[in-house]
């Protein structure tokens, strides 16, 4: 065995190169011929003065030895000889034979020195084979294919996307994932072992030229496999921070952080949703985008049914954007911007949630017959607020009570007038609570210093003081009663989650890339890779499995392909790949999807 390096020339280009290729010399018919076991393409990194010991090392592996090389360098020689061995075993190992309906699986008895047994290339395949069915419920692959897509492009494309799935990361952690932990090139017969770090990164460059085809073609099918209704539109923002600067994105710009990352420059996301959780549509914006301002982009050439509501929150919901959907036909539900609270119970209908949670509504048309008002009453966010009232009053009266020790103290504010300043700044910061206080400063003779500070806290009917837990929704859709829009409104409580599923459980934030393409094309495998677990969790809740995609993956992940090698008495070694069995969990799992739970075939060699 050796590796044999050919020089070759594209007739077409005219451009000379050279081939590797591992070769094993056999005497066939009286002569001697020289046998291809693998090609290892132009691109074979491995220096010519290491390839004895590779293929010795190779030999070993083969011949059931797995102590590693010694010497320098071995475990380079060891990754690289591990890497072909799997190969070979991938493409000349026999799989296993299939079964007919009601045969008797055929029977191979070897004999093996049982404590031969070597065991190596542990490779997770569970979340691999599920990713792989819910691009297939789509044809994704075929979808890619259309777009012009090659070979190796999509080969990049389908490892970056599952690698969010199942280890969420960047495109360097993707790599290593691809290449030390994961099945898929072999579900796949892809060498990403092969594959370098920037053909996974050109993948998001490739899925960013073709995104609008992409979102487009993949929410027509998913609405066509579970039937959606499009009279439904959700819509609302979030953002994602950098590590570094990114000084070369023009998009990354400071701006309110959503987890509270003032320290980072930000990026923000943009998705548009069916009332299912499917998402239509996706955008990224800079950080500092003013939220109100991007609505029309985003829904424009959506091709929804006239009439469609939009659902959306109240940093969207400015009057001109109001005016833009009703100058379009679209109906709208939103968070009313007003801050006048009221609420009547003795007008109101009780609800209850799907947690049990107590909420009473009331409806309320205005005098112009143009929208409906549904005031909502919490009685869990009544609580809530009822504890940050309580928690700034109390910070508001002891800044009040230190300005008041204060005049007892050399050395210490007395003017009148700075200490109305400082009165005024600490209103600014007790979020609305300084509007509940009467305050009076006694002044000294003089009438310019103060002997004494005194306040007396007068609620301000109309607040989240006197009417906690309380919010307002407002809807041009006259026709629907108040349960219809409160729980309607709810769908958008649902994208919180999808939020929440993009940062902690697929690998949204950070963002290491500075390039703009690359920011963006990061966050659009993300929201790839959500499509796929939105349909798996649909269709699992079908069949009344409705854990969390956290839950699913770390269910699934348990199960490996593991090489076994045994040495048979004649000193020949016989290699199985095989996968390990699919516990409880993993099984239930693969029954509700109609998958074959025992992903991969088997395979044989005996060298």
């Amino acid at each position: 065995m050796y590796i044999r390096r050919t020089q070759t020339r594209n007739t077409a280009t005219g451009e000379t190169y050279h081939t590797y290729r591992l070769v094993r010399c056999e005497r066939v018919g009286g002569k001697v011929r020289q046998i291809t076991l693998l090609n290892l393409g132009r691109h074979f990194a491995v220096p010519r003065a290491d390839w004895p010991a590779l293929c010795a090392r190779l030999q070993e592996i083969l011949s059931g030895q797995g102590v590693l090389a010694a010497g320098y360098g071995s475990l380079v020689l060891e990754r690289e000889a591990q890497r072909l061995a799997a190969q070979l075993l991938a493409r000349q190992g026999g799989a296993s034979p299939s079964r007919t309906p009601g045969a008797l699986t055929p029977v191979e008895v070897q004999t093996v020195e049982v404590d031969s047994l070597i065991l190596s290339r542990p490779r997770t395949v569970g979340v691999e084979a599920v990713g792989l069915w819910a691009m297939a419920q789509v044809d994704f692959v075929a979808l890619l294919q259309e777009l012009g897509l090659t070979g190796p492009q999509r080969a990049a494309v389908l490892g970056v996307i599952v690698g969010r799935l199942a280890a969420p990361g960047s495109e360097l952690a993707t790599q290593r994932w691809l290449c030390e932990r994961s099945a898929l090139g072999e579900l796949l017969d892809v060498d990403f072992e092969a594959m370098s770090l920037m053909q996974l990164y050109r993948a998001a460059d490739v899925l960013m030229r073709h995104r609008e085809g992409i979102e487009g073609a993949l929410f027509a099918r998913v609405s066509d496999l579970f039937g959606l209704d499009w009279s439904v539109t959700l819509y609302d923002l979030t953002n994602t921070y950098f590590e570094g600067e990114a000084a070369a994105n023009p998009k990354a710009q400071r701006g309110h952080s959503k987890e509270k990352r003032r320290d980072c420059p930000l990026l923000t996301l943009g998705l548009v949703l069916d009332g299912s959780g499917f998402v239509r549509r996706s955008q990224v914006f800079a950080g500092n985008v003013v939220e109100g301002t991007t609505l029309e982009e985003m829904l424009q050439g959506l091709g929804a049914p006239p009439g469609a509501l939009v659902v959306m929150d109240r940093g969207i919901a400015t009057e001109d954007n109001l005016t833009w959907l009703r100058a379009q036909g679209y109906r709208y539900l939103v968070v009313s911007r007003e801050r006048q609270r009221q609420f009547d119970p003795t007008d109101a209908t009780a609800l209850e949630t799907a947690s049990g949670e107590s909420v009473s509504v009331q409806r309320v048309a205005d005098t112009a017959g143009q929208e409906v008002r549904l005031y909502c009453y919490s009685e869990r966010r009544a609580r809530k607020e009822q504890g940050i009232s309580q928690r700034f009053a109390e910070r508001f009266e002891a800044g009040l009570q230190a300005l008041a020790d204060g005049l007892t103290r050399p050395r210490t504010t007395k003017a009148i007038a700075k200490l109305w300043e400082r009165i005024g700044r600490l209103k600014e910061k007790s979020h609305g609570a300084g509007q509940h206080y009467r305050i009076a400063i006694t002044p000294d003779p003089s009438g310019t210093r103060a002997q004494a500070i005194d306040w007396q806290r007068q609620p301000v009917d109309g607040t989240l003081l006197t009417h906690p837990g309380v919010y307002c929704l407002r809807t041009n859709e006259l026709t629907w009663e108040a349960e219809q829009l409160w729980r309607t409104y709810m769908m958008l409580t649902d994208l919180e989650a999808v939020f929440r599923s993009f940062k902690s459980e697929l690998g949204l934030r950070p963002v290491f890339h500075h390039k703009e393409e690359r920011a963006d094309g990061h966050l659009f495998i993300t929201v790839l890779a959500y499509q796929f677990v939105q349909l798996i969790r649909r269709r699992l809740r079908a069949q009344g499995i409705s854990d969390s995609w956290s839950t699913l993956r770390a269910t699934l992940a348990g199960q490996c392909r593991v090489t076994a090698t045994f040495r048979r008495p004649d000193g020949r070694a016989l290699h199985v790949r095989k996968t390990t069995q699919a516990e409880a969990g993993q099984l239930r799992i693969y029954q509700a999807l109609g998958l074959d739970p025992s992903p991969g075939c088997v395979k044989k060699m005996l060298v």
